[in-house]
């Protein structure tokens, strides 16, 4: 079981399987990716909002990979420890024109910047933010052929910006294409729920992934392990994006009773009961137009321990 290093340069912003690998590893393998900011590293610690209205959109979200899985097939599943992110003290968000939940309120282009302690930022005084870094995408080459924008999430993961995949979590995704071809970036030292403005904590970091594959297993979408957070325990989160929201959530509470069947051995009505009364369904973006991500989720506290593909 090895470990690599990849640079973040050369970056992409764009989803394609036709993407060469710039490192191919075996199943078990430890990946240390340096990830740029957001926008390509056209943006730094002293940027004004008139250098970041000047911005080259099309480098937007700027990603590290792809990376092949020696042996990874369509139909498989692969698993993604998440062992370690580290930001690298500053930070950036903005106001976009047009973009962002409230886009009516605020039209005006705005652009802050952050600077990082080691676990929280006091820059937007009084608040005090605590910060938990993750890569706000994290994905495999979709199923369809041809170049794809990066800001539409999907059953391949990408940009889902669910803010529970900090260091301790783990993602399965289901593999589209020979290899896997995995990539990540958009990293937030920082997020709420929602994304609301367009951005969270927008951030270069480094990130340790370890990566295993599970042979011919079915698995419709995302799913996230958590390590825990500041509200929440260590949690299961069925993740599912839709054009509609609530297509989104009615998806993720189908796969969340299909997991507890599958999983613990509930009866299906009784894990419907129990997504009833133990579930929490939250938006994790709803400013990646026309898609927004909803995440189904149940406190570890609340089921017996399992691992998702091996039993107890």
């Amino acid at each position: 079981m090895a470990e690599h290093a990849l640079s973040a340069v050369p970056t992409h912003s764009r989803w394609n399987a036709e993407l060469a690998p710039r490192l191919t590893i075996d199943a078990g393998d430890t990946v240390h990716f340096e990830c740029q900011d957001s926008s390509g590293a056209q943006v730094g610690p002293t940027t004004t909002v008139r250098e970041f209205e000047a911005i080259d959109r099309g480098l937007i979200h700027a990603l590290t990979g792809p990376v092949a899985i020696a042996g990874a097939m369509p139909g498989d599943v692969l698993q993604v420890d998440v062992l370690e992110v580290q930001h690298k003290g500053w930070g950036w968000s903005s106001v976009i024109p047009g973009l962002g939940f409230l886009k009516e309120r605020f039209a005006e282009s705005f652009f802050f910047n952050w600077e990082l302690e080691e676990s929280v930022t006091r820059s937007l005084a009084p608040a005090v933010v605590p910060l938990r870094p993750f890569c706000g995408i994290m994905g495999v080459a979709p199923a369809e052929h041809g170049e794809f924008r990066t800001r539409p999430p999907g059953v391949f993961g990408g940009n889902m910006d669910v803010r529970e995949l900090a260091t301790g979590a783990t993602l399965y995704l289901p593999v589209q294409q020979v290899g896997a071809l995995f990539s990540c970036g958009d990293a937030h030292a920082a997020q709420g729920d929602g994304e609301v403005c367009i951005n969270g904590i927008e951030c270069p970091v480094d990130v340790s992934l370890r990566f295993t594959l599970h042979k011919q297993q079915v698995l419709a979408g995302p799913v996230v392990e958590s390590a825990g957070g500041e509200v929440v325990g260590p949690s299961w989160l069925v993740v599912e994006s839709a054009t509609d929201a609530l297509t989104a959530a009615k998806k993720a509470t189908d796969r969340m009773v299909d997991l507890l069947i599958a999983t613990w051995g509930f009866e299906p009505v009784h894990a419907y009961l129990l997504c009833s009364v133990a579930m929490k369904l939250q938006m994790s973006q709803v400013v990646n137009e026309p898609m927004i991500t909803v995440a189904a989720a149940i406190q570890k506290s609340v089921l017996p321990v399992r691992t998702l593909y091996g039993g107890v």
